[in-house]
């Protein structure tokens, strides 16, 4: 299982000192990632799996949250 040690490594990444398109591209592996194991999950109905996507969303939405910046009025 490949993907589960891509997931894993996803999950210890650094989100501290990341460049605009270091982000860009974290988003990017991280939606492949969870599309990934969804398909596994499918076949599986693994509760662990399903745990494991739910903490890499948390993680792909605080950087793209960080992608998008604070609103300024």
């Amino acid at each position: 299982m490949d993907i589960l040690k891509r997931a894993d490594a996803f999950e210890n990444l650094k989100m501290s000192h990341m460049s605009t398109s270091d982000r860009v591209q974290a988003s990017r592996d991280a939606k492949e990632i969870i599309l990934a194991i969804n398909e596994i999950y499918k076949k599986t109905k693994d509760a662990e799996l399903m745990n494991l996507m739910k903490r890499l969303t948390e993680k792909k939405q605080k950087i793209e949250k960080r992608l998008k910046g604070s609103p300024t009025n």
